[in-house]
């Protein structure tokens, strides 16, 4: 496929048809300023929207760089071959009713399978899709009314959703959006491919995506590893679950790795923040805007009310915002400011001691910035211009530009409501290189999100699924069998399937012992363990109790400190996603769990097992003796080894046994490609 350039800043147009989304195009064109050529192609019309029309695309004036495709889902694949035979630079097309609408048409998918092959080369957003404004340099391939005005740079947002996109132009909070693209059902063109493609656009500061499913894992990955070698921050909310997620029921794993928690793991893997609504992207993305990525999560607050300190305090709780300690000069300097009436902290409530005496707010502002913050907010809701003035809430403004200039470290203003942050106030903040941040929620999000941009993202490759055709349970003798051989340490264990041999098997081993009815995904559940059996009788009562025809005899392991779950399940959007969580019977239950993609080195899974409450029994607790933590990684390397050796769906060890010093599955799962061998 050619670059994408000519499709996302054109320099002519062309829309084909005759509608009113058509009209719409052209006047939203003219309206954002596009200084380029325009033209229309219908069999019948002489003039649409004061733009000159030819009848067909081989009669254009020009060959046009961006063309709005908004005929109806037959034309378009017609029309689109006559595009990519002249040369044109790529296409929207805005008809629906191809392979998104595959339940209610039968040749969706045939006329959508056609419509890449008429495009050949030529790239096209969409079927099914709004199109694109690009707010730099005027070209709005939109079919609907918009909020955007010209910008000289601003973020991307990118989007499955077209009406989602339209709702997102009509912000005002100050954000500088300048592009907003939509992706329609991703026929030929995916959003990975269009993100990449606006990396190279230098007025671009950070990219935004509202992602339903990723499109392509390899294209995706791709995409992030470009953007951070550009330098490109990304924040991605992402909704929805996957197939696979709903699919996902064998074992306790897929029940803790669903799509989200994939993706998640996915985003963090990749070095991406990741936010939970359309409020906190919007506000991610203008302090990357205007702040970029912050050193750390530390953060000096500042507000003339106890009550907005407090509430500050408790929001960040939450999220990863932390507040430094004032140090002794700090408390010095800003005692002889404020008065020893005021309590000096962070966050720190002023008063009003000072208020309206910028060069006091000045100097307090500033001296709070002195200490290890590596951002600065300032606390300020604007009155309603309408019934008031905000004469004397502008020069806490000025205050603030003082602080900056002094401290050389970020500062934002930040109204507690979104509506009491004025879009005009918005505008001069930015202007003033302050953001302005809308919610307190939202901009703790924000702030967290951009110092966990400042983390160093994996550099091995993803281990991309490779789909099962016939996927099948395996024995749990035979699953501990495969995993011993990657190097996991199992229980002694004999395969019985009679009263005889089951006391044959339990004398051997040497009692206490485990008695296990196999052929169950979760032996509890289903009566299918016994355990701690002493004696030959407590064995095989215990056995005749069992609904289960095979039965496996294993050692009692003894000096048990904790019981871990590690899984690996098959994620065909997000990769292999491998979960850690507190183990046993309750794991559902305390859902204790970390989750992360592989592949997966020493470091990430230590890193990981301190992420878990159960981390405090793995290191010891209340007298408690320690597991052994390398035995533990050992372990998970181990399964790790398995899962990425054969074509595996789920994997799950449940428990891991955990002692002083030893790691042992006494349970295993292993969903598999069936295998002549078995």
């Amino acid at each position: 496929m050619q670059a994408m350039e000519r499709l996302l800043r054109p320099k002519s147009i062309a829309v084909v048809g005759g509608g009113a989304w058509c009209e719409n195009v052209i006047r939203e064109c003219r309206k954002t300023g596009f200084r380029g050529e325009i033209c229309a192609v219908h069999p019948n019309r002489t003039e649409l929207s004061g733009s000159p029309v030819v009848r067909s695309v081989y009669e254009l004036p020009f060959v046009p760089d961006a063309v709005f495709v908004g005929v109806n889902r037959h034309a378009t694949v017609e029309v689109v071959r006559q595009l990519s035979k002249i040369g044109s630079g790529g296409a929207v097309c805005f008809a629906s009713g191809f392979r998104e609408a595959a339940r209610e048409l039968e040749d969706s998918s045939s006329l959508q399978d056609s419509l890449v092959d008429a495009a050949g080369g030529m790239p096209f957003l969409g079927p099914n899709c709004y199109g694109f404004i690009n707010a730099i340099d005027g070209a709005a391939l939109w079919p609907d009314q918009h909020g955007l005005t010209k910008v000289s740079k601003g973020v991307a947002i990118l989007t499955q959703s077209s009406n989602i996109a339209l709702n997102l132009t009509m912000q005002t909070r100050g954000l500088p959006i300048a592009y907003l693209m939509t992706v329609g059902n991703q026929a030929q063109t995916g959003l990975s491919a269009v993100a990449e493609a606006l990396l190279d656009d230098e007025r671009v500061t950070a990219i935004g995506l509202h992602i339903e499913g990723l499109d392509d894992l390899s294209a995706f990955e791709q995409f992030t590893r470009r953007a951070q070698e550009v330098g490109k921050p990304i924040v991605v909310l992402k909704v929805g679950k996957s197939d696979q997620a709903r699919a996902a029921t064998v074992s306790h794993t897929a029940s803790l790795a669903g799509s989200a928690v994939g993706a998640r793991a996915l985003f963090a893997r990749l070095g991406l923040a990741q936010v939970d609504s359309l409020s906190a992207l919007l506000e991610t993305l203008k302090f990357l805007h205007v702040v970029g990525r912050l050193g750390n999560n530390s953060i000096a607050s500042m507000s003339c009310s106890g009550g907005e300190a407090s509430l500050i305090a408790d929001v960040a709780l939450d999220r990863k915002v932390s507040f430094p300690r004032l140090t002794p000069f700090q408390q010095e300097a800003l005692n002889e400011v404020l008065g020893d009436k005021v309590a000096l902290a962070n966050p720190l409530d002023y008063h009003t001691y000072i208020w309206s005496d910028v060069e006091a707010m000045g100097q307090v502002f500033s001296l709070m910035m002195a200490g290890e913050a590596s951002f600065g907010l300032v606390v300020l809701d604007f009155p309603r211009s309408d019934r008031c003035s905000p004469a004397e809430w502008l020069k806490v403004i000025d205050a603030v530009v003082v602080a900056i200039k002094k401290s050389g470290k970020p500062i934002g203003i930040l109204s507690s409501l979104p509506e009491t942050m004025p879009e005009p106030v918005a505008f001069e903040l930015l202007e003033r290189g302050i953001v302005p941040l809308c919610g307190m929620e939202d901009a703790m999000t924000a702030i967290a999100a951009s110092a966990d941009l400042g983390r160093s993202p994996s550099c091995e490759p993803i281990a991309k699924p490779v789909a099962l055709k016939n996927p099948v349970n395996v024995s749990e003798a035979r699953a501990k069998a495969l995993l011993e051989v990657h190097g996991l340490r199992t229980p002694e264990s004999i395969v019985a399937t009679d009263l005889d041999s089951i006391a044959s098997a339990a004398e051997r081993i040497g009692f206490p012992v485990v008695l296990k009815g196999d052929g169950f995904a979760h032996k509890s559940e289903a009566g299918a363990v016994a355990l701690n059996l002493r004696s030959r009788d407590e064995i095989l009562t215990a056995a005749g109790r069992m609904p289960a025809e095979t039965f496996l005899v294993e050692e009692m392991v003894t000096g048990v400190v904790a019981e871990l779950l590690i899984g690996v399940v098959q994620d065909q959007a997000h990769g292999y996603v491998l979960t850690l969580a507190a183990g046993g019977v309750l794991t559902e239950l305390l859902q204790d769990s970390t989750s992360l993609i592989l592949p997966v080195s020493r470091e990430d899974v230590a890193a990981a097992l301190d992420q878990l409450k159960i981390s405090r029994v793995l290191s010891g607790f209340r007298g408690q003796p320690a597991c052994d933590r390398e035995a533990i990684i050992d372990a998970v390397l181990s399964i790790q080894a398995f899962a990425l050796s054969m074509p595996v769906s789920e994997v799950e060890v449940n428990p891991l046994l955990c002692g002083e010093n030893f790691a042992i599955a006494a349970d295993a799962l292993i969903r598999c490609e069936e295998t002549k061998d078995g």
